[in-house]
C-alpha cells in the first residue's frame, strides 16, 4: 500500500541501502497510506505530451538491462489515459534489442527528462508491442505529418511512477528552444542597426 514506485522500486536491499545511509525513515513515510503514484494526472499526462524523447530501459534473457533512446516530435509519447501510454515506434538502426528484449520479458522503466526546467519523471511499466494488423491503435499513436516509417506502436501499462528531484540534472536546451530565447536579442540588435526614425 501507498507509493507504488516506492513499493516495486525498494526491494529489501534496498531499504537495507537507505538504513545504513540515513535516509530510510523519511522514505518509509511515503510508503504508507492508500496507493498513490500509479494513476497519471494531468501534470502528468501533459510532461508526458509535450516530450520529443525519453530512455526506456528493457532486460534481455540473460538478464543484461538494455537503455534506448526513442525519439520524434513533441507529442509522439502520449498518456492515451490514466493507466497507459503509447508511442509509435519509428525505424532507427535496426538492431531490435529492446524489440527483442520485449518478447521475453515485458518490464520496462521509462525516464522522460526536461531538462531546461530540470525535471525528470520515471516510469516503471509493462509494455505490449502493437502491430500493423491494429489499425485502430496505430491511428491513435501515428503522426501523419513526421516523415519516420513507423515500425509499431508500443503500449504501456502504468504500474507506477515517481518525480524526482532536480538536482544534479543539467540544465540543456534544443536549438528551437535556443532559437526561441534569441529571437527577441536578434529583433532588438535588428532594430539598434535601423537606428532612430
Amino acid at each position: 500500500m501507498g507509493h507504488k514506485f516506492a513499493e516495486l522500486a525498494f526491494t529489501p536491499k534496498v531499504k537495507a541501502a537507505q538504513e545504513r545511509n540515513g535516509s530510510r525513515r523519511a522514505y518509509a513515510r511515503m510508503e504508507s497510506g492508500e496507493d498513490h503514484h500509479n494513476v497519471l494526472g494531468p501534470s502528468e499526462a501533459g510532461f508526458i505530451a509535450a516530450r520529443d524523447s525519453f530512455y526506456m530501459a528493457t532486460v534481455s534473457e540473460t538478464g543484461w538491462p538494455y537503455i534506448q533512446h526513442r525519439g520524434g516530435p513533441a507529442g509522439f509519447v502520449r498518456a492515451l489515459d490514466g493507466k497507459t501510454i503509447g508511442f509509435a515506434d519509428f525505424r532507427g538502426n535496426r538492431q531490435y534489442v529492446s524489440v527483442g528484449n520485449l518478447q521475453t520479458e515485458d518490464r520496462v522503466s521509462l525516464f522522460l527528462m526536461d531538462y531546461p526546467n530540470q525535471a525528470r519523471l520515471k516510469i516503471l511499466g509493462r509494455a505490449r508491442m502493437v502491430d500493423a494488423n491494429d489499425q485502430e491503435t496505430l491511428q491513435r499513436l501515428s503522426m501523419p505529418e513526421y516523415g519516420a516509417q513507423v515500425e509499431r506502436g508500443i503500449l504501456i501499462s502504468i504500474e507506477a511512477f515517481d518525480w524526482n528531484c532536480p538536482q544534479h540534472i543539467t540544465p540543456r536546451f534544443t536549438l528551437a528552444e535556443i532559437e526561441e530565447g534569441m529571437a527577441p536579442l536578434r529583433q532588438r540588435i535588428a532594430d539598434l542597426r535601423i537606428g532612430p526614425e
